[in-house]
């Protein structure tokens, strides 16, 4: 007698019984982690299913991380945690503080009995590309940062559809999903409007940008603003032999060059928000501490956690634009 049980006209579906007994078999320790299960066609055989029956229960087993199939071996128990009723799929761009904030508030709003697994691509589209293939069909739902990868629609094309949900930053190609994003070219154009007083008082704001990791439309917000308020600007890649001159203010998109602007200040005998300002991308608890307070334009990346936990609980179909603000410190 085998491990799956079908009882004809118990009114529950067959695939739901195929579940029940496999994880039964697990409870009472009749198959353990590692096992092998029955072949989807001598369970198809001995019950008289269709094969689209069995497949559908290994498949939910599947998403839920409790058995794993190995191609051309069959189907293996791959966790005993049968409590775990979703399995998720996160791919983040890099890790950071802000997204670690972003993390933990999906996992909070998304409660017991969830297992998340998350990714990183680091901005490298092959690694992007293996990261998604390697986990097709693995998953209840896939939330997937894009970030400014180009061409990702063809290779998110291969999840299934209704469980993709898109994270921070979305592209027109991928419209069809649902996602929580910021709108970065207005966030930093309404960010640095709402700080206009004070940034008139320096003779010229300099953005510290790379495309090849941060969203086309901070640089666009930021040469709107300008041209608009006839400011004086100027963009650069890097502060390797930049020599800071009174009355300049920054604009630092991430944390390893906000250090090293505040280090040089120091070293040049500078005083923060009297000869140099800043403002600094993305806020952290760090950043509230650090020379009195920098100043940020920032998400509420909480915010966004809670409401992807949110949209994939309720099965929502949104897209839905995550507010922004400036945080006025004393960088600045």
């Amino acid at each position: 007698m085998g491990i799956v049980t079908i009882k004809e006209k118990s009114g529950i579906p067959k695939y739901k019984q195929i579940v029940a007994s496999i994880e039964d078999a697990i409870i009472n320790g009749t198959i353990k982690k590692g096992d092998k299960l029955p072949s989807l066609n001598s369970i198809k055989n001995q019950h008289s299913l269709s094969r689209d029956t069995v497949l559908t229960a290994f498949n939910e087993l599947k998403t839920r991380g409790i058995i794993q199939s190995i191609v051309g071996k069959g189907y293996y128990v791959n966790s005993v945690d049968i409590d775990i009723n979703q399995k998720v799929f996160l791919l983040f761009d890099e890790f950071n503080s802000f997204k670690e904030d972003l993390y933990n508030a999906f996992l909070t709003g998304m409660g017991k009995n969830v297992q998340v697994d998350i990714f990183f691509h680091h901005f490298n589209y092959d690694v992007f590309n293996k990261l998604i293939n390697d986990n097709v069909g693995d998953y209840s739902h896939y939330i997937i940062m894009p970030a400014n990868l180009k061409e990702t629609e063809n290779i998110i094309d291969r999840l299934p559809k209704d469980k993709v949900y898109i994270l921070d930053q979305t592209h027109k190609e991928l419209l069809k999903y649902p996602s929580i994003h910021q709108n970065f070219k207005k966030d930093i154009y309404q960010g640095l409007e709402s700080g206009l007083d004070k940034i008139k008082k320096y003779k010229k704001v300099i953005l510290l940008y790379s495309a090849s990791r941060q969203p086309k439309g901070l640089l666009d917000g930021f040469n709107l603003f300008c041209t608009h308020h006839n400011i004086k600007n100027e963009i650069i890649d890097t502060l390797n032999d930049r020599v800071l001159s009174d009355k300049e203010l920054y604009i630092i998109l991430d944390d390893k060059n906000l250090i090293r602007i505040i280090k040089s200040i120091k070293e040049k005998q500078l005083i923060l928000a009297k000869d140099i300002g800043i403002i600094s991308y993305n806020d952290t608890l760090l950043k509230e501490i650090v020379e009195g307070g920098i100043t940020t334009i920032s998400t509420n990346f909480n915010l966004m956690g809670q409401r992807l936990a949110e949209m994939i609980l309720k099965n929502e179909f949104a897209q839905v634009e995550n507010p922004n603000s400036l945080i006025l410190r004393k960088s600045l």
